[in-house]
């Protein structure tokens, strides 16, 4: 396997096309099924919407943008990888970030027939605590939940 160096920086609208390009791709790589919102309401929701709310971070190989989250001080809102770069450490390195900036506490959103966010967040520490939640996919969601263990 060959080592990426990547880089985590904040997010810069300049890179919102191919953000918007690869979170769409992996997200229905991961759902099964087409994006609903277009290509140009996407990036306006990236640009607009989530950072009224969250921190969003890009991980970066050269120009590329291989990864990126959404988050605050106790929810991850978005997380996704590029689908040529899943499996580099990416992933775990945004949510290391997200957990080191947390409250002591996090809680995200995954999608049910998302087995291999399941099992990466379990890797990683997140417990199931609900399940069913409303979205605009009309797909079952399970919530997690990430605490800071007890010193």
């Amino acid at each position: 396997m060959t080592q990426h160096t990547f880089i985590i920086k904040p997010y810069d609208p300049e890179f919102a096309e191919q953000t918007v390009a690869m979170w769409r791709d992996s997200k229905e790589q991961a759902i099964g099924q087409k994006e609903m919102h277009s290509f140009d309401n996407h990036v306006y929701f990236l640009n607009h919407i989530l950072p009224e709310q969250y921190q969003i971070d890009v991980a970066m190989i050269d120009e590329t943008v291989v990864g990126m989250m959404a988050y605050n001080d106790s929810e991850i809102s978005q997380l996704y990888i590029h689908l040529n770069y899943q499996g580099f450490g990416i992933g775990q390195t945004l949510l290391n970030r997200a957990k080191a900036q947390s409250s002591g506490k996090l809680t995200l959103y995954t999608f049910e027939v998302n087995e291999k966010a399941q099992r990466f967040y379990e890797k990683h520490g997140f417990k199931v605590i609900g399940r069913g939640h409303e979205n605009e996919e009309n797909l079952p969601d399970i919530l997690y939940e990430w605490k800071l263990p007890p010193h």
